[in-house]
């Protein structure tokens, strides 16, 4: 099967077009060898581009574990950029439903009709805390202690669960914590894990650790949870775009005033196409 390798901001997915729904031979062992970084093509989830039933596409996020994600905010960037450039829709918005939900995607070309960057209204977050999922009276300034250390931070979903700490911290300490907190009783669903730094107002720089993936040098929704996170303690301003600074490269998000959508702008980039052949796929794979 034809597949094409994308990365937005370093977040890196193998594209699949699979109009006729999810294929059988993909199941969650195979996923994991499609992105196995040694043994297979390499990429921190596999995205699936189905028809839709509430829009004309659907795009299903496959984690490099196998598991499978409501949302991903730098994959459907690149999706709505594969969209626009191998199956010629012209749209300038083009609406894409994901398990949480029809999310716009707004394509910014140049004079060329060249894709520069897609914008994706990724909805308003949820703050509820049952609906987040995560087990506590409230969303903010929530204390989980985990191996005896205590971290204090804000929940938020943007389509899927994140928990944001503002305490900057480096990319090995971040994956030791980050897998320990993502898998804590207070996040019945786990959460993805995002570490902040504040810079300057506006300007943040984030490490994220993402359920079922791991360190990340990107995460589109988890940028969308910080911006939330920060206008809600007063860090950054609503209605003004917030810069976030990740490993992969920078983001931009604004949160509208009234908490009716959050946008999220970045580059996607197609890296590389090839074919994949299963069968030696996992003949190859070592037990």
């Amino acid at each position: 099967m034809e597949f094409y390798k994308y990365q937005g901001t370093g977040n890196d997915f193998v594209v699949l077009e699979a109009l006729d729904g999810r294929p059988a031979w993909l199941d969650s062992a195979t996923v994991q060898a499609v992105c196995d970084r040694h043994f297979g093509v390499g990429a921190d989830g596999i995205l699936l581009i189905e028809r839709g039933i509430e829009a004309d596409w659907f795009m299903r996020v496959l984690n490099a574990d196998g598991s499978e994600a409501e949302m991903c905010g730098n994959g459907i960037r690149c999706v709505a950029k594969h969209l626009a450039t191998h199956l010629d829709v012209k749209d300038q918005v083009i609406p894409v439903e994901t398990l949480a939900g029809v999310k716009a995607c707004i394509i910014d070309r140049d004079d060329d009709d060249v894709v520069e960057s897609v914008t994706v209204a990724l909805g308003p977050p949820i703050l509820e805390p049952s609906q987040i999922p995560v087990a506590a009276e409230h969303n903010l300034d929530i204390a989980v202690l985990v191996d005896g250390r205590q971290f204090v931070g804000q929940a938020v979903s943007m389509g899927n669960p994140h928990f944001v700490i503002f305490e900057g911290m480096g990319l090995k300490e971040a994956e030791v914590w980050g897998a320990k907190l993502t898998a804590a009783p207070v996040f019945p669903s786990q959460a993805n894990i995002e570490f902040v730094e504040v810079l300057e107002p506006g300007v943040v720089r984030v490490v994220v650790y993402e359920r079922g993936v791991g360190l990340t040098l990107a995460c589109g929704t988890g940028a969308g949870a910080v911006g939330v996170a920060a206008v809600l303690t007063g860090k950054a301003e609503a209605g003004e775009p917030i810069s976030i600074k990740l490993p992969g490269g920078v983001l931009d998000i604004t949160v509208l005033p009234d908490y009716s959508d959050v946008l999220l702008s970045g580059a996607a980039e197609l890296v590389f196409t090839g074919e994949i052949d299963v069968q030696a796929l996992m003949a190859a794979r070592p037990e």
